[in-house]
């Protein structure tokens, strides 16, 4: 007799892509695939939606909003009206942040049900070829390619998973009761800025660290020391440090040392260090696949696909762009190619292009400058809209090709960022400079305006650029 512990060898299931994870990325992959005639399975264990709009995107700007409100309030007397006491009922916020949060994960929920019959599976995979999975109920799929769309989880380094539920991460952050007196905030990546300043705004006092001198991976000293010292308005920030953490009580007592030193008491701490790829358990060693030496697949980020294989990756499990647009976008490149295999096509991708929604926002575009690039910058200290609205701080710094002044990438933080900076994306896509940028109009008082500065930096630079090139280049040199 067999043992019914072994799987068969015979497949219980075949299809022709087999899609592992329903995330934006998965639901994406599985569409486009299906689009392409495929036969497909999309296998999920939770189905518990999107993490965008359960534990990402959406809970973490329903409390930006919340903190961002009663920053307003209390800054109500620059304009001459006073509003007297104000009162934060935490409990109602997060009540509030579940509210919105479930609705928005309803509806993520509801593209499930659209789903073809048998599409959808409820299970856990691992491969046990690169044709072939294991399911967590026993069965076994054949499948003439696969998407890996398993998404990511937040990592807990080992000092703060002794601490137990005083350890909080942006899976659980949002299913607080109440909020904290005291949050201690581990990562300055763009969950720990977001949520670090919004606990602060609500009146929690938060202390942020960061083991390095980052913030949100910004690459521009100058926008990043502006950021350090909007943040520092309404937070302690200590970077450079290294943490310890222990459970005192009914709260946490942590230690730091390094670019400087001190310890405190908290109610919480919450873990923002980092959402590697999920890929623990999914068997990658039977694949055959070249890992990096984090253990992520190689890819090719134009097809989505792993070496010459029949796997694709998509969205976060490929720790590269851990963005939403990026996951959906990513989704329909392996879904589409992994359908089409072994005929893959290459898919441009969109520049570069993160926000962070801190107040003000930050925005980081196309690429980060090298040695001979154009850079121009906009200071909103006293840029007349900002000025207006009292929101005056924050820079933007703009980066371009020597001689042509053609747009490559940028930096900001400042008032509408999040706005400017979709612009700024659009222009680097249809390859504007900043000559024919500063043709287009500029409405007045606008904050838009604000960028006409460090554009025509980058016009002066570029002419200055080009007349050298072309000094050098005459023989008398005159």
């Amino acid at each position: 007799m067999s043992d019914p512990a072994q799987p068969s060898n015979t497949p219980d299931i075949h299809c022709d892509v087999a899609v592992i994870g329903a995330g934006t990325a998965g639901l994406a992959a599985e569409r486009a695939a299906r689009r392409q005639g495929a036969r497909t399975l999309l296998i999920d264990d939770r189905w518990a939606g999107t993490t965008c709009a359960s534990v990402g995107c959406m809970p973490s700007k329903l409390l930006i909003v919340a903190g961002e409100a009663h920053h307003a309030v209390r800054r109500a007397g620059t304009f001459g009206i006073e509003v007297g006491s104000v009162r934060v009922d935490g409990a109602a916020v997060m009540a509030r942040v579940r509210r919105e949060r479930d609705h928005f994960v309803a509806a993520t929920q509801q593209g499930f049900e659209k789903l073809p019959e048998g599409v959808a599976q409820c299970a856990t995979a691992r491969f046990m070829a690169p044709d072939r999975l294991q399911l967590s109920d026993g069965r076994t799929v054949q499948a003439r390619s696969v998407v890996i769309a398993t998404g990511s989880y937040p990592l807990v380094p080992a000092p703060f998973g002794r601490l137990g539920d005083r350890a909080l991460t942006n899976d659980t952050i949002f299913e607080l009761p109440d909020l904290p007196r005291s949050l201690a905030v581990i990562g300055t990546g763009p969950v720990g800025l977001e949520l670090a300043q919004a606990m602060a705004r609500l009146g929690v006092a938060v202390t942020l660290f960061g083991q390095d001198d980052g913030l949100g991976a910004l690459k521009d000293a100058e926008v990043k020391a502006e950021l350090r010292q909007i943040l520092e308005q309404d937070l302690a920030l200590y970077l450079n440090v290294e943490v310890d953490a222990r459970r005192e009580g009914e709260g946490v007592r942590l230690s730091w040392s390094g670019a400087t030193s001190g310890e405190g008491d908290f109610d919480f701490v919450l873990v923002a260090a980092g959402r590697p790829p999920r890929l623990k358990g999914l068997g990658l060693d039977s694949t055959g696949l070249e890992l990096d030496d984090h253990g992520t697949p190689l890819y090719d980020p134009k097809t989505m696909q792993c070496g010459s294989s029949s796997i694709f990756i998509a969205g976060d499990a490929d720790h590269d762009r851990p963005i939403l647009h990026e996951a959906s976008d990513e989704g329909a490149i392996a879904g589409h190619n992994a359908a089409c295999y072994p005929e893959v096509r290459a898919t441009p991708r969109s520049p570069a292009f993160s926000l962070i929604f801190t107040d003000p926002p930050v925005a980081v575009l196309g690429s980060p400058p090298d040695e001979g690039s154009l850079i121009g910058t906009s200071s909103y200290h006293d840029q007349g809209r900002a000025r207006v609205e009292a929101r005056n701080q924050g820079i933007a710094r703009f980066y371009a090709e020597p001689g042509t002044g053609k747009l490559t990438g940028a930096a900001m933080v400042g008032p509408g960022m999040d706005h400017l900076g979709h612009l700024l994306v659009l222009a680097l896509i249809h390859g504007e400079t900043a000559s024919s940028l500063l043709d287009m109009p500029f409405y007045h008082p606008t904050l838009e305006e604000g960028l006409k500065t460090g554009l025509r930096e980058i016009c002066k630079a570029a002419h200055s650029s080009l007349r050298n090139d072309r000094d050098q280049g005459s023989p008398s040199g005159a």
